[in-house]
């Protein structure tokens, strides 16, 4: 099956996918603050650039997209039909990165945390694991 979109069209959709300030990474940006938790953002210092950092808690929170890294809930396992040799390598490269930055961090002295969006789904559940994670 090919692309619902035109060349042109994938190309502008494809263009507005963010690296920073998603509204999943906004969510849980929200929820920390409502706990008063400081923390930072995109710390380029750090391997990987953490989406989140509590550096008094030595702890590096990364928000991940399902599908984006492959998550292994309903929409991570979906692979578009268009160009799937592609998209599965991108996902494996991107699982590989996400591996080597969360042992680098660990090599650091690092706690790694990933947050899934399929997590944001359950409000309370959010907060009682970033209430652990603050603990």
């Amino acid at each position: 099956m090919s692309d619902v979109y035109p060349p042109e069209k994938r190309s502008t959709v494809m263009r507005r996918v963010k690296a920073k300030d998603t509204s999943p990474e906004l969510k849980v940006r929200k929820a920390l603050t409502a706990l008063g938790a400081r923390y930072r953002l995109h710390r380029k210092d750090l391997p990987g650039s953490p989406d989140i950092v509590l550096p008094g808690r030595r702890l590096a929170l990364f928000v991940h997209g399902c599908f984006w890294h492959g998550h292994d809930c309903a929409r991570g396992a979906r692979v578009p039909k268009a160009n799937r040799d592609y998209w599965v390598a991108k996902v494996d490269r991107n699982r590989a990165r996400d591996v080597r930055t969360r042992e680098a961090l660990v090599a650091a002295g690092w706690r790694v945390e990933t947050i899934w969006e399929c997590d944001l789904k359950d409000a309370e559940a959010l907060r009682a694991r970033l209430e652990a994670l603050l603990a």
